[in-house]
């Protein structure tokens, strides 16, 4: 009796087992079917998961003739059809960065080094794990507040995070306000306001009227730990342009918040591999107490900071050590002084809470030091300008015999800069005829984009821009009346010219289109892309994953300009309807003045949809 009782309690600890697992299996098919699926898993698009609102594509419809696609992009195909639709991401992953996605660094188990921030550095998923799924807008998503209003106030419902409003509520970072989350201009180290802070570091440095671009020769900055970046949104109007760059950490959506704002900015950090920036791309770096041990493993970090400055370039370090009296900041203060003293740089001015250093316009110092200082020059073998992946090195970067003798970086001021020939145009082997002739092409090729965007847009439509394949930064600088920014990508397997576009005085990154771009969704008015679809595949990569991750960048009611040959636009033209974008433009390049008419420009424009759970949200 006794066994009997026994074994059917274990045949109901094993049934009890089974449905267990059972159910795990099925919660486990539900959760990553929905993420990772592909064409025949897609959830449907219309009345049961998306809606029309009033004139507002909210999904569903399907405006395409079905005739347009004839050969499906890079292979042939007998069973070609337009594709229909793309799966929803689940709400939780409405901010996504799949390169930047802690939960995958969990998944894959990756043995990282928090000390050296290894886990806010990229980590990007393999093909098989990436999200093939679009990335919906949060409940009650708005188009966002037009700038200039935009540097002061977003919609509380486009990031729907107020924790940092709280957290920071004595510094005047952010302030809620109703349906809207106002940003009064204060950050750690100012309280008050930037315009004053500005001003203050400009009066530091004696420069005319305590305007900080010293009459155009301070236009690129650095803004490292810049919180939600209202540092490099004030340097604006003063025609500085700041690269703000924070990790995606416990202030997760501080960059975020600043891309809203219309600020430009980059998910970044200083860890173990170099910034995505070439030498000598700044005339100077910011840290307002930007929480770094600068000390770090023989001063490596600040040593990178070096890289990036120009001969002569600032670094203006707001934090506790500049200014406190107790025995650590002590500490700290007098091993930093001796360090960057080993790296020749001086201090141009200390007042206050702020120290601003200045490193040397030559070589000199660096002969002229005792043998076996640290830390040590860099080898002659390595490339400066290396910037994507490329492990950091605690060593410092001399200037060539050209640049030594030169005494200085040799660019013009803002904004004669931005049309005149850099000097580094040489490195490529790039004649002064080349650059104007690229200035020019460009000059018209953007006019004729905004004449077939005109129906669309008006003066404050755009705001936040990128030019993904951007080579020497004259789509950007064709734009020099227009109240944009843009983000300039330079590819990683290219011609390096990043340096050439920092040199016009303008900003961008290093990158690779195989993978996802290290900003959050829905962080771009307009992506411009030439020849962008057509290189990724010739490397072997996926278009279709760039469409998508193209879409994930792109907010609702955005532009893509796509400059390819007609094969890549009718691969383009067969994901329309998945994508949920519109032709709202297509030309061929022929009608451009000097133009060759072997590119075809198509212009699409992203609908705005939401599923119907946010709606449901929403209401």
């Amino acid at each position: 009796m006794m066994r009997g009782r026994s074994d059917g309690s274990q045949k109901k600890r094993l049934i009890t087992s089974v449905c267990v697992v059972a159910i795990f299996l099925g919660f486990l098919y539900a959760y990553y079917g929905s993420i990772f699926g592909h064409g025949t898993s897609a959830l449907e698009y219309g009345s049961k998961s998306l809606k029309r609102l009033g004139s507002s594509y909210l999904g569903g419809d399907d405006e395409s003739d079905g005739k347009q696609d004839e050969a499906k992009y890079g292979q042939e195909d007998e069973d070609d059809v337009t594709v229909k639709s793309f799966p929803v991401c689940d709400d939780r992953h409405s901010e996504l960065i799949p390169c930047l996605d802690r939960n995958l660094i969990y998944q894959m188990r990756l043995k990282l080094d928090l000390s050296l921030m290894e886990h806010y550095e990229r980590h990007c998923p393999l093909p098989e794990r990436r999200y093939n799924c679009l990335i919906p807008p949060p409940p009650g998503y708005k188009v966002p507040i037009k700038w200039p209003k935009s540097r002061d106030e977003v919609w509380k419902a486009n990031i729907p995070h107020t924790h940092l409003a709280h957290e920071k509520s004595d510094q005047n970072w952010m302030v809620v306000k109703g349906q809207k989350i106002n940003f009064p201009g204060g950050g750690t180290h100012f309280h008050y306001g930037a315009d004053k802070y500005i001003a203050s570091m400009a009066n530091m440095l004696n420069f005319s009227r305590n305007i900080l671009n010293n009459e155009g020769n301070i236009r690129t900055v650095f803004d490292v730990g810049c919180g939600v970046a209202s540092f490099g949104g004030y340097l604006l109007s003063s025609d500085i342009m700041a690269m703000s760059l924070a990790p995606n950490d416990v202030h997760q959506n501080q960059i975020q918040f600043a891309l809203e704002r219309g600020i430009p900015a980059y998910l970044g950090v200083l860890g173990t591999k170099r910034l995505p920036y070439p030498s000598r791309s700044f005339e100077l770096a910011h840290c307002s107490r930007c929480r770094i041990d600068w000390l770090q493993r023989d001063g490596i970090l600040l040593l990178e900071l070096d890289r990036v400055l120009r001969p002569g370039g600032y670094f203006a370090y707001s934090s506790p050590e500049a200014y406190a009296q107790d025995e650590e900041d002590l500490r700290i203060w007098k091993k930093m002084s001796a360090l960057v003293t080993r790296m020749c740089w001086r201090i141009a001015s200390k007042r206050n809470q702020t120290v601003i250093w200045q490193k040397p316009l030559t070589n000199d110092c660096y002969m002229e030091r005792e043998p076996g200082t640290q830390p040590p020059l860099c080898r002659s073998d390595d490339d400066p300008d290396a910037a994507w992946g490329v492990t950091m090195e605690a060593c410092i970067t001399p200037y060539s015999d050209h640049d030594h003798k030169a005494k200085g970086s040799g660019l013009a001021p803002w904004p004669a800069r931005l049309t005149s020939p850099p000097p580094r145009l040489a490195d490529f082997g790039y004649s002064r005829d080349m650059f104007e002739k690229d200035t020019e092409t460009w000059q018209r090729r953007v006019e004729n984009y905004w004449n077939l965007l005109s129906p669309k847009i008006t003066s404050d439509t755009l705001r936040n821009l990128m030019d993904m394949k951007a080579n020497m930064g004259s789509f950007a600088a064709a734009l020099r009346g227009k109240d944009v920014w843009v983000m300039n990508v330079v590819p990683e397997d290219g011609p390096n010219t990043l340096k050439l576009i920092y040199d016009r005085g303008l900003i961008g990154s290093i990158h690779n289109w195989c993978e996802a771009f290290s900003t959050y969704p829905r962080t771009y008015d307009l992506l411009h892309a030439w020849t962008v679809i057509s290189d990724v595949e010739r490397k072997g990569c996926s278009a279709e994953d760039l469409l998508i991750e193209m879409d994930r960048i792109l907010r609702p009611t955005g532009f893509i300009i796509i400059r390819d040959k007609q094969p890549v636009i009718d691969f383009v033209r067969k994901y329309l309807t998945a994508l949920h974008w519109e032709a709202v433009a297509m030309g061929n390049s022929g009608s451009e003045p000097d133009e060759d008419g072997d590119d075809i420009v198509l212009i699409v424009q992203k609908k705005m949809w939401l599923t119907s759970e946010s709606l449901r949200d929403a209401e």
